[in-house]
């Protein structure tokens, strides 16, 4: 199946850099149109109607959201490429989607690639782009929602709902405020760098508590955390010093 594809990049040379990989590689991939900037970009998704769009984040003027914001309901796939960018890479992750990290892994290409083809073939509306441009509407004014991937489907749960967070292996526990529990297909580790900046803090290697779901600390082995629903959660040693600042003020 051939997958019609826009490259949109404000530098020529990692537009000429990308085509010449994914013809090396993705040999399903046909880029039909590129451009240098989201005003360009804009108007040649609309012309030509393509099914996948390498966009880059960081553009003069107007950025890659920018682009997508002009579409209502964009019917393209999105694979998004960025030097490192904070605000834009928690953007995106808070949505499940993927992107690609300056200079471009060719391994990672094609696994980007792989899951846009997969997602073309099935003809379902992309939700995660539509909770993206929701993220980046709102900005930091609004409680974001993220995207939690299970077996069955992808949950949009708002982070001020989500009292804590267990590691189990590569597996990770979201509890929530309504007495539900979400298993998602990822670590840990990925969910505490999304969610520091909303209020959550890494009490021991398996926790992650959202504060305002903290009722007190207790002063037994080394520091344990007793949260709203009299769950205790341990504080190891290392992390001792990051709860406390956490809680400062609030307790």
């Amino acid at each position: 199946m051939e997958i019609t594809s826009i490259i949109i990049d404000d530098e020529p040379n990692n537009i000429q850099n990308l085509q010449t990989i994914l013809q090396a590689n993705c040999p399903a991939i046909s880029v039909i149109a590129t451009a240098q900037n989201a005003d360009d970009g804009i108007a040649v998704i609309k012309e030509h109607q393509p099914a996948l769009v390498f966009l880059d984040i960081q553009m003069p003027q107007k950025s890659g959201f920018e682009v997508l914001s002009a579409f209502a309901e964009p019917w393209f796939e999105v694979i998004f490429i960025t030097a490192y960018d904070q605000y834009g890479i928690q953007a995106i992750k808070f949505s499940a989607l993927d992107y690609l990290l300056k200079p471009i892994d060719i391994t990672e290409l094609k696994t980007a690639v792989e899951k846009a083809a997969k997602k073309i073939a099935a003809k379902t509306k992309d939700h995660k782009l539509e909770n993206l441009l929701n993220y980046i509407a709102r900005g930091q004014k609004d409680v974001p929602k993220i995207a939690l991937p299970t077996f069955k489907e992808i949950r949009y749960v708002k982070v001020d709902q989500i009292t804590r967070c267990e590691a189990s292996d590569n597996y990770t526990s979201f509890y929530i405020k309504s007495g539900e529990t979400i298993l998602v297909s990822k670590t840990l580790k990925e969910f505490a760098e999304i969610l520091q900046h909303h209020g959550f803090t890494r009490t021991h290697q398996s926790h992650l508590v959202n504060v305002e779901f903290v009722k007190s600390l207790l002063k037994e082995d080394g520091g344990v955390l007793l949260m709203t629903d009299d769950k205790k959660i341990p504080i190891s040693k290392q992390n001792k010093d990051e709860v406390k600042l956490a809680l400062k003020g609030m307790l």
